[in-house]
């Protein structure tokens, strides 16, 4: 991976923004055209290898990161990717009737979601099980709606947290509804959305887009290009970086090496800085990739090779902060043995949690669809009755 240069930069042009009416500070990335298989220009602190690299503009930005603070940054990937891993599996047991994996995307959520203040305002997508982990969300409480038990198990307000947003893209919206209300309030505090490169192609990602850059929303929009929205790659959505999209609306964007914890952390810190300081929305494109399926009923094998996995695992954001904290004397092998003990009990707990909770019930998706009814549905209610009785033994049971 390449650090971006200075000299790569150009001036941001942000509507409304105090640094971009001087031009004073620069922060709008430009690409130059690379050899094939050629490594993106992005920001990163942290190298696959664990080798901490300088960078003028963002170091400021994690430069009082503490070693018990880089030991936490690592205990938050590793525990959200062992719960993430319980939850795959509670679904191919049956337990839960779907699950979207965050397999190989943590140091994106994880540091992007530890740069949050209190009362910053969070607004998901449904893979976002890292950042709910950062706001406090109980990991069981992410799964009653993966087990079609409730709508959502925390109150959004408790953590500045919504709930999952299942519908494309649409949470950048309601972000950007919310922050120009923050404005309103003069209230310091920032909103953020997540989305993926899939929901970039979304109108309603271009519209927040636009209401945030005309109202000068202090909005950060942080999407997380894992390559692929579902089967289709990066190439066939955008012919520029999607971080350059910020430029035709007037805000600046920037490009992280998504799998570089501390680059992340430091990228949205100088966002939501921006943001609290009236400079108005940024784009954040979290360069990084998802390592297993879409989504528990996906099979990624059917349009992505082996190779491009395994080139990605060397990346890994887990194992490069581990790397370094072994070089830097940050962490000796008693912190990994016990993380690993700690990561077995949240295992189960999140098992027994699962296996306790209630079947959905069944026919509850036919409910409150029309409010006084409808033939169609009672039609629909009535096949699916047959269905589920087909199931029976002869016998009855």
């Amino acid at each position: 991976m390449t650090v971006e240069s200075t000299a790569a930069r150009t001036p941001r042009r942000s509507a409304g923004s105090k640094a971009g009416t001087t031009g004073t500070k620069r922060t709008t990335r430009t690409t130059a055209k690379k050899d094939a298989g050629a490594e993106p220009e992005l920001v990163q602190l942290l190298t696959p290898a664990g080798k901490r690299v300088k960078n003028a503009e963002y170091d400021k930005y994690v430069a009082g990161v503490t070693p018990e603070e880089l030991r936490g940054l690592y205990r938050d990937m590793v525990l959200t990717r062992r719960f993430d891993a319980e939850a795959t599996a509670l679904q191919r047991q049956g337990e839960l009737g779907l699950w979207a994996s965050l397999l190989g995307q943590e140091a994106a959520q994880i540091g992007s979601g530890r740069a949050l203040r209190d009362d910053d305002y969070v607004f998901p997508t449904y893979r976002e099980h890292g950042v709910a982990w950062c706001r406090g969300v109980d990991p069981t409480n992410l799964l009653g709606m993966f087990r079609g038990v409730n709508n959502g198990g925390w109150d959004p307000n408790g953590n500045n947290f919504h709930l999952y947003t299942i519908v494309i893209g649409s949470q950048t919206l309601h972000a950007t509804g919310y922050a120009m209300g923050v404005a309103k309030d003069g209230a310091d505090s920032a909103v953020i959305a997540y989305f993926g490169d899939g929901a970039s192609s979304q109108g309603d990602v271009a519209e927040s887009f636009t209401f945030s850059a005309v109202y000068n929303a202090p909005v950060v929009f942080f999407c997380q290009n894992n390559q692929w929205a579902i089967s289709e790659p990066t190439e066939k959505q955008s012919r520029v970086p999607i971080y350059q999209r910020a430029q035709g609306f007037g805000f600046p964007g920037v490009r992280v090496d998504g799998n570089d914890v501390l680059g992340c952390l430091a990228v949205t810190r100088w966002a939501l800085e921006r943001a609290r300081a009236g400079e108005g929305p940024t784009l954040v494109e979290a360069f990084t990739y998802r390592m297993g399926a879409h989504t528990t009923s996906d099979d990624p094998t059917r349009y992505r090779g082996d190779e491009e996995r395994q080139a990605w695992e060397a990346k890994d954001p887990i194992l490069r902060l581990r790397r370094y904290l072994e070089a830097s004397n940050h962490a000796d092998e008693g912190f990994f043995a016990e993380l690993e003990s700690e990561s077995e009990a949240l295992g189960k707990r999140v098992r027994e949690a699962v296996r306790a909770m209630p079947d959905p019930d069944h026919f509850a998706i036919f409910e409150n669809v029309y409010a006084d009814g409808h033939a169609l549905v009672d039609e629909e209610r009535a096949q699916f009755a047959a269905y589920q009785a087909s199931f029976a033994d002869e016998g009855g049971n």
